[in-house]
């Protein structure tokens, strides 16, 4: 095992051509999905046997090496997400490995739910701090719809409240909004997570990939999402927790939690944007919408000082703002697929 890796120095840490620091990594750990999201993954794109081949993904000693690598650029907060990650076997142990790293403050989760009641609890012992479920409505019709076909309600919410059991006792429930498709869902998910301690969040549908048939007339803003509850549970504005983060927040007047909004189409952040993206195979994205990545493997074979100098050159050229200039010229119109780097 690497000897562990210390805070770098900030003078040391590189910026890319916006002034952007690297803070945060999105690590997908496996390419495969139990679910057929329509946005993400649809069933008639993607066959049901993708992303199971093993040869291709990190192994967990690469992907510790990897970690700390990022960790020694400036990364403290790290996600790991799919595909679905609790399809990867052993991911306990994986997140336990990654817990012992000095300098990373936190690792989260992004995940379906379908899996968690199984592992909430082992994740949790392993040091995971939090976790985010994607739940794209409560209706049991409409979230087999949004599933592909594929997922139950029920197994969710079992996730959701074993996941709370074991200690997690804030979960972010990330809901994408289309316009006609599950518009209507947006209400009865406040009121089922209301006062839970939960925190739902809308997310404005984005054209990742090319595969999900992207229109923007399926977008439903988030001031529109706003308004429509604040007409019934009336809302005020929080300040951001940290710089960068990327759903503006707003609490219940009553006291009974907050809610927050994603606004990459209709309000981008893209000037504060510290993230970066690994796919399962070792390929580094610099954006959600990037079209290629950069592929790591050659240096993580040579070891962890290798990869800081790869990464840190990919970063320091980095210029991507592409939800600014969506619809633009500027934009370009092919994009890796979500389910390759996690959202």
């Amino acid at each position: 095992m690497n000897a562990v890796t210390r805070a770098p120095e900030l003078s040391s840490l590189p910026l890319d051509r916006r002034g952007r620091p690297l803070r945060d990594l999105r690590l997908s750990v496996i390419e495969a999905c139990n679910f057929r999201c329509p946005y993400c993954m649809p069933a008639d794109r993607v066959p049901d046997d993708y992303g199971f081949d093993t040869a291709s993904r990190l192994s967990f000693d690469e992907i510790e090496t990897l970690v700390r690598g990022f960790v020694a650029l400036g990364v403290h907060k790290l996600r790991l997400t799919g595909g679905e990650p609790l399809l990867r076997k052993g991911l306990s142990t994986l997140v336990q490995r990654l817990s012992r790293i000095d300098g990373l403050d936190d690792i989260a989760l992004t995940t379906n739910g379908s899996l968690l009641a199984a592992h909430a609890q082992a994740l949790r012992d392993a040091g995971l701090g939090r976790i985010t479920v994607s739940l794209d409505a409560l209706d049991p019709q409409r979230f087999r719809q949004m599933s592909g076909g594929r997922g139950d309600i029920a197994d969710v919410l079992a996730g959701i409240d074993a996941a709370k059991r074991a200690g997690f006792e804030s979960i972010k429930l990330n809901c994408v909004v289309e316009r006609g498709l599950n518009e209507d869902q947006v209400l009865p998910l406040i009121q089922r997570f209301r006062g839970s301690g939960h925190v739902v969040r809308f997310i404005e549908y984005m054209d990742v990939g090319t595969c999900n048939g992207w229109v923007r007339d399926r977008v439903v803003p988030s001031a529109e999402l706003r308004d429509r509850i604040a007409a019934r549970w009336p809302l005020h504005p929080l300040e951001a927790q940290y710089r960068g983060e990327v759903a503006s927040r707003y609490a219940f007047q009553d006291g009974q939690g907050e809610v927050g909004f994603v606004s990459s189409v209709s309000e981008p952040f893209c000037g504060d944007c510290h993230r970066a993206r690994v796919s399962a195979d070792g390929r580094l994205y610099t954006c959600l919408f990037a079209a290629d990545g950069h592929d790591l493997r050659p240096a993580l074979a040579q070891g962890e000082t290798a990869l800081r100098e790869r990464v840190g050159a990919v970063w320091s050229h980095r210029a991507d703002r592409y939800s600014e200039v969506r619809g633009s010229g500027q934009a370009q119109r092919r994009h890796v697929e979500m389910f390759l780097i996690g959202g």
